[in-house]
């Protein structure tokens, strides 16, 4: 191509990636669209070009269709984007997107939904079980590192991992971790709120690891437990020891990181220890319950390096998600129960998977020991405090902290003078909520939203019920967040 064309394709390019950014915000971007490299452009087609399988097909499969949309605002001329493996471009068969409709990608999709997801989710109870695992000529074997870290719930895999909406991005990633023995992003962190599935995901990747090449070393542990050792080691005088433990795995899983939130020395040395893992090609798997960006306490550096992967994180769970969780579930306990009482328990139950379980469990115990049949009215005598627990109204805040959540935003934002989409369509949508689930006056709610005005409240209603109309995924968010407040 002339010196023209090129400058003129990548000046499309580089304002398409700032829409891009601007709709799919800063996490999503840098995970998923950074990477993005140009690599021309023939007759009414551009290429585009990704390191990896994985992350090529997940982008021609969610984003795809809106870069070739944007890309057809920047340049009418352009009606087909091409996304190829960098690596093999040359042989490559690449994902194509044509106007109006994306096509299907030529060569098979890399393996990451290829297994129908078999249901059941967390359970209530973590008993440790011990997995064996074999040893590593190089460095200490899996049964020593169980005594180092934490031993593995053998119910805790894959298989046992209800997958839906909320939660198959996480998922994905994971089973990419515990398949590969190397990928493109390291550290993998995982976060969501409370009996969401994380820890059974990192249960489920080490699992797998040790079932497919039990040569490689993995250890799990809290992050608690990693402070405990530290100090321990410090007491001792024997920290020459703890990081040749640490640093010697091939897998280092470290959950609930946000317990060491203000514990500078235990921060200091996960900092190293991750540092000698990854220039060691080492796999690092973190969770917590936010995402690195707001997790307060942790120093900067720190966050960075935990972002510096792929950060997934796992959504409240939808009613269909949870109806499948409880039929999992009655099917491992060997009982039969009423479709009706599931329904009722999907959609009552709505705080966490725990929960959930926690409740089906106290309908089945009853019915097993009073004798007495389950039925709606029995389950609704035997769950009366948690039910009426449930049965609080909508309150604006928690409208704001949920849909905050959802997108990823500082709850602050709800309240602040930005006006940039990434922050003004989430608050719209709050708003919105806020109209239709409280019996609050338009000027209330304008209040709950930084001292708004009422007129403000009442376009971002509409605006909301626009482009439900016009653009199905965003309807469907919000119908989501709909479903998740009202339980």
């Amino acid at each position: 191509m002339k010196d023209s064309v090129v400058a003129m394709v990548k000046s499309e390019w580089d304002r398409v990636k700032v829409r891009l950014r601007d709709e799919v915000g800063d996490a999503a971007y840098r995970s998923w669209l950074r990477p993005i490299t140009l690599h021309g452009r023939s007759d009414d087609s551009v290429r585009l070009a990704l390191p990896t399988r994985f992350m090529r097909d997940w982008v021609a499969t969610h984003y795809g269709e809106r870069i070739r949309t944007l890309w057809g605002v920047e340049n009418p001329t352009i009606r087909t984007v091409e996304i190829v493996v960098e690596a093999a471009r040359a042989a490559a068969k690449a994902v194509v997107v044509k106007a109006p409709v994306p096509e299907v990608c030529a060569a098979p999709p890399a393996p990451l939904s290829a297994k129908a997801a078999a249901p059941v989710a967390p359970v209530l109870a973590m008993t440790p079980a011990p997995v064996p695992g074999g040893g590593n000529s190089g460095g200490a074997s899996n049964g020593d590192l169980d005594e180092l870290g934490a031993q593995l719930d053998q119910r805790f895999t894959f298989k046992n991992f209800v997958v839906g909406k909320p939660n198959e991005f996480a998922w994905a990633a994971a089973r990419r971790v515990a398949e590969a023995d190397q990928v493109s992003f390291n550290p993998l962190f995982l976060y969501g709120g409370v009996g969401l599935g994380k820890t059974h995901l990192m249960h489920a990747i080490a699992h797998h690891i040790r079932e497919r090449n039990p040569e490689r070393t993995v250890l799990y542990l809290s992050a608690e437990k990693f402070m405990y050792r530290f100090i321990r080691a410090l007491r001792h005088q024997d920290t020459m020891s703890f990081k040749e433990q640490f640093r010697s795995v091939d897998v280092l899983m470290i959950d609930d990181v946000q317990f060491i939130a203000g514990k500078d020395a235990t921060q200091e040395e996960f900092f190293h220890t991750f540092n000698a893992l990854v220039d060691q090609g080492r796999q690092i798997v973190i969770s917590a319950d936010k995402s690195p960006s707001d997790l307060e306490g942790i120093e900067e550096r720190l966050r960075s390096r935990m972002a510096c992967g792929l950060v997934a994180d796992i959504h409240a769970t939808t009613y269909e998600l949870r109806l499948g969780i409880l039929q999992s579930k009655a099917e491992q306990m060997g009982v039969i129960i009423p479709q009706k009482v599931m329904e009722f328990l999907a959609h009552k139950i709505t705080s966490n998977v725990r929960e959930l379980e926690g409740a089906l469990n106290r309908v089945v115990a009853h019915s097993q020991l009073v004798g007495r049949a389950i039925t709606l009215e029995t389950t609704q005598e035997v769950l009366h405090d948690l039910l009426r627990a449930s049965d609080r109204r909508i309150t604006i805040e928690e409208i704001q902290k949920k849909v905050a959540e959802h997108f990823n935003i500082k709850l602050a934002e709800m309240s602040s003078a930005r006006r940039s989409r990434q922050v003004a369509r989430p608050r719209q949508i709050a708003m919105y909520l806020a109209k239709q689930l409280t019996s609050r006056s338009l000027p209330e709610i304008g209040r709950k939203f930084g001292g708004r005005d009422h007129t403000t409240v009442m376009h971002a209603v509409k605006k909301v019920e626009e482009l439900k109309e016009t653009d199905n995924n965003f309807s469907e968010d919000v119908e989501l967040l709909r479903r998740m407040l009202q339980g």
